[in-house]
């Protein structure tokens, strides 16, 4: 079991056991195992056996896949409450991606047998892995379109308008530039330029990790996107 936290508590905040009583919860709780990983450890790689699900208990998780050379396509950033996979835990296949963490966390590793036991017992588990792999898709879906109808400036324009600011119109992105870079399928270099040219543009205004948006309007005129509330 799980030390320092209170597993089942955690475990009822999770999308995935919405309907689950308490004191299943708790019996999950027995079976799962607290996992302490430093800033850029491979928590697992595309081919591992997918053999249990991770909740994340505190920091922040990337997954990604990579190329024969090196080249690294971010697909999801996962924090508190989230989970990673739930793919596995559907069809018991192997990894489809690399987790790799970004900051120090804490990952409750939950068996696929105890998921499948909660599943035969409670049909909302299978509603709520479904509802969560719609969404997995639904975003895989749209990224994949980005990368093809989008230019690479337009990704960068549309990945900060999906960032929450605050009244100031700052964000945080709490990540650098290469990750970002990795978030929009270019380099390095082609993310500054099109940042800075954001910012000649009078856009936005660069410091640090963090970036206050100054026009989100035009953000979003130029990325193609309707502009909600916020």
């Amino acid at each position: 079991m799980a030390e320092h936290i209170d597993v089942g508590r955690l475990l009822a905040e999770v999308a995935l056991f919405a309907g689950v009583p308490p004191a299943e919860l708790e019996r999950i709780a027995e079976s799962t195992r607290l996992r302490r990983y430093p800033r850029g450890q491979l928590v697992f790689s595309t081919g591992d056996p997918s053999d249990s699900l991770c909740v994340m208990v505190s920091g922040r998780m990337k997954v990604v896949v990579r190329s024969a050379d090196g080249g690294e396509l971010m697909l999801a950033v996962v924090e508190r409450g989230g989970v990673i996979g739930e793919l596995g835990v559907v069809d018991g296949g192997t990894r489809s991606a690399d987790a790799e963490t970004l900051d120090p966390v804490e990952v409750l590793v939950v068996p696929r047998e105890s998921i499948i036991d909660l599943q035969r017992r409670f049909p909302a588990i299978s509603t709520n892995l479904l509802t969560a792999l719609a969404a997995s898709f639904r975003r895989l879906t749209e990224a994949t379109s980005d990368l093809v109808f989008l230019d690479l400036p337009r990704r960068v324009a549309k990945t900060l308008l999906e960032y929450p600011r605050d009244a100031a119109g700052v964000i945080d992105l709490g990540l650098n530039q290469q990750q970002l870079s990795q978030r929009v399928a270019g380099t390095r270099q082609s993310v500054n330029l099109a940042l800075n040219g954001f910012e000649r543009r009078g856009w936005i205004h660069l410091h640090g990790r963090q970036i206050t948006v100054e026009d989100p309007a035009a953000l979003a005129q130029f990325a193609g996107e309707e502009l909600s509330g916020g």
